[in-house]
């Protein structure tokens, strides 16, 4: 009996040097070891890519907006986005895709007044966009809705009225999108893309210096 005991006793204060020592390396050495290689090598990335101007955080360079002004570039549609009913406090937005498919009407709809809407919003005095010019990703949504980038092709085709609604040349609009165009990842992975928030800013900045 008192050997059982013995040997019990022993294996439970095993089990909690153990319950210890794993405690200490999982929950606390290697969450501040993560954390502190985060911070050092990846500071900005690790505090969740934001983006700043005037002093003040903008938003992510990961998370695209919806709402900006004529007067700006604008974003891909965000069709799969939707707010939270299960939450009254606060309107949160959810991501994803519309989840249609594509032959269903309603996607076939939405695209065709999309791109109706794209080619009349940039058509500007002595520019006239044609509807085949209109890009794929500015009539969609992508997978999670929250996409922040759109095609140079995209850009490009926004360039003239976002000059004339801003009193600026095409050639300096134009500058401002090839400044801002990223190629693929590592050189093969992806496709080139414009980040639509920092552009907006730098368009901003350009605005204010003109």
């Amino acid at each position: 009996m008192n050997n059982s005991v013995s040997n019990t006793g022993r294996l439970l204060w095993a089990g909690l040097r153990a319950l210890l020592v794993l405690t200490l390396v999982t929950g606390v050495i290697y969450p501040l070891a993560v954390t502190g290689v985060a911070q050092t090598l990846f500071h900005d990335k690790a505090n969740g890519s934001e983006v700043s101007y005037d002093g003040k955080v903008v938003g992510s360079s990961l998370i695209g907006q919806q709402g900006y002004s004529q007067d700006y570039f604008q974003s891909r549609p965000a069709g799969g986005l939707g707010e939270n009913s299960l939450n009254t406090q606060y309107k949160l937005i959810l991501s994803g895709a519309t989840n249609l498919s594509a032959d269903n009407p309603a996607l076939v709809k939405a695209v065709k007044e999309a791109k109706a809407k794209v080619v009349k919003d940039n058509s500007v005095p002595g520019y006239t966009v044609d509807p085949s010019q209109v890009p794929a990703d500015a009539i969609t949504s992508s997978g999670s809705g929250l996409d922040p980038d759109i095609s140079p092709a995209y850009a490009d085709l926004q360039v003239h009225r976002v000059a004339e609604r801003n009193g600026l040349t095409v050639a300096q609009v134009r500058k401002l999108v090839d400044a801002h165009t990223d190629g693929r990842t590592l050189g093969f992975i992806g496709e080139p893309r414009v980040n639509v928030l920092e552009l907006n800013i730098a368009l901003k900045a350009l605005v204010a210096k003109s």
